[in-house]
């Protein structure tokens, strides 16, 4: 497993790596009002790869299930970033329509990821760390799906040109898929507690009878 760790980190490294240096080449810049292909390309491959990779190695699966979902669940806190948004929208940089709920979305996310880490991540309370981690993913499509319809639903306002160039274009070509991909992980996580714990106190229960 601490093999595994180790790839699982290079393969994190090249991929920022791989998401700055097209940044920097302009290979997602966009002048239109959308987000382009490019983009979406950069943001889909790593999470197909993820999602099959996660379906049929069982090797790579108990290590993602055998993670810490408290040090999964604090990673969100840079959710908080969303404010830059909201500043930017402020300024005519963004859309309103896209920067709003996808900046106070992130921002309700990533002020909320350290309780829960704290307090929610375990069974007792695995329906409102389910809760959480499914509302962290809604945030994320629906600032996906605005963000891409932008130019439909506000066509005379600012452009989603800034989310094409560095340093916005590292939000949706790397840190959405990995937050998307942490959230993946706890799901699981959080969906195998109840019947580890139903396991658990079927085992415990003969020890607990009374002797006749």
């Amino acid at each position: 497993m601490k093999n595994y760790g180790k790839l699982i980190t290079g393969i994190i490294i090249i991929w920022l790596i791989f998401a700055l240096s097209a940044s920097a080449l302009h290979a997602f810049k966009n002048d239109a009002n959308r987000v382009g292909v490019e983009v979406a390309i950069a943001a889909v491959t790593p999470i197909v790869v993820f999602s099959l990779w996660f379906a049929v190695s069982e090797k790579f699966r108990q290590f993602a299930l055998s993670s810490n979902p408290r040090t999964l669940t604090s990673l969100q806190s840079w959710r908080f970033i969303g404010f830059t948004f909201v500043l930017l929208e402020a300024r005519g940089v963004l859309p309103a329509i896209f920067a709003w709920p996808a900046g106070y979305g992130d921002m309700a996310i990533g002020v909320t990821a350290s309780f829960v880490a704290w307090k929610l991540a375990d069974p007792d309370h695995r329906n409102g760390f389910l809760l959480w981690q499914m509302l962290g993913i809604l945030d994320l499509v629906t600032a996906v799906g605005v963000g891409t319809t932008a130019g439909l639903l506000s066509p005379q306002g600012p452009s989603m040109a800034a989310m094409t160039v560095l340093p916005l274009s590292l939000i949706p070509t790397f840190l959405v898929p990995l937050f998307l991909m942490l959230h993946v992980i706890c799901i699981a996580q959080a969906r195998s507690w109840k019947v580890v714990s139903a396991r658990t106190r079927q085992a415990a229960s003969p020890a607990q009878q009374p002797a006749i």
